[in-house]
């Protein structure tokens, strides 16, 4: 008799065991599951937040999506300024620690040679009034893609030439390669002394007319470098010439061009 007890009790306990480890793969997967589930209901508050800073009508065809954190723009803009501000308003959203940033920007197609001159000559009568004599920036495109080089006296000169070119109609895109030139106060009085020298000669004074036609000083640590276009060669050589007297400039490289003749770099 008890040796039946046993075996019952037996039975009984390992029917019981298999039942309890039957449930337990059930609710081992059920919490992951839910946990899945619940993602999209974390990220949403996201999206409505990020889709709320782009509700302006500059926006009306950018869609925005996140997912863990990553937000991904998508849809088109007429100015490359809108896409790059979209992406400012949405990092600044609730949750979102990345920005995918899938814009494309649409507006008008502009050749490459027509775009870099309208750009060049934006940029040639910019900040007129602050020193622009001190700057020298490069313009380069290529399908609509503007890169942006050479020296800028300060960060305000560069700022305001990325903030010009990124809200000219026809630019898909814009790199930044400007050098700032390091703050000196002997480069200052380089720059200063320099102007005098080449501006005060008088067969170059008459670049010193139209802020577009100017002869570019750029200084850095006491070496100068010459940009522009003159009418002749003889300007050019002069004007090498009275940069390099003046005092503690430690060497001139002159990237002048001569009117009319092929150009080696393309600067504004």
């Amino acid at each position: 008799m008890n040796k039946k007890i046993v075996a019952t009790r037996a039975a009984f306990l390992a029917a019981t065991l298999a039942a309890a480890l039957w449930s337990l793969p059930q609710a081992t997967f059920a919490s992951p599951s839910s946990g899945v589930a619940a993602q999209p209901q974390q990220d949403s508050p996201s999206a409505s937040d990020a889709s709320v800073r782009l509700n302006h009508k500059q926006y009306r065809d950018v869609k925005v999506t996140v997912d863990n954190g990553i937000a991904t723009l998508t849809g088109t803009v007429d100015l490359f300024e809108y896409k790059a501000d979209a992406e400012k308003r949405v990092r600044k959203a609730k949750g979102v620690t990345a920005v995918r940033n899938l814009i494309e920007v649409a507006g008008p197609n502009i050749s490459d040679q027509e775009l870099r001159a309208k750009l060049a000559e934006k940029l040639e009568y910019d900040r007129v009034g602050y020193g622009n004599v001190f700057d020298a920036i490069s313009v380069g495109v290529q399908n609509g893609v503007v890169t942006l080089g050479g020296h800028a006296l300060d960060y305000p000169t560069r700022d305001s030439a990325l903030g010009l070119v990124s809200t000219y109609p026809g630019v898909k895109d814009v790199i930044d390669e400007i050098q700032v030139d390091p703050v000196s106060p002997m480069d200052d009085r380089i720059r200063m002394d320099v102007a005098r020298a080449v501006y005060g000669y008088p067969t170059l004074n008459k670049y010193a007319i139209d802020p577009a036609k100017t002869i570019r000083i750029s200084v850095q640590n006491g070496h100068v470098e010459l940009y522009g276009v003159v009418d002749t060669q003889a300007d050019k050589d002069t004007a090498n010439i009275r940069a390099n007297g003046v005092a503690g400039v430690f060497s001139v490289k002159n990237y002048l061009q001569v009117a009319n003749q092929p150009s080696e770099t393309s600067r504004n």
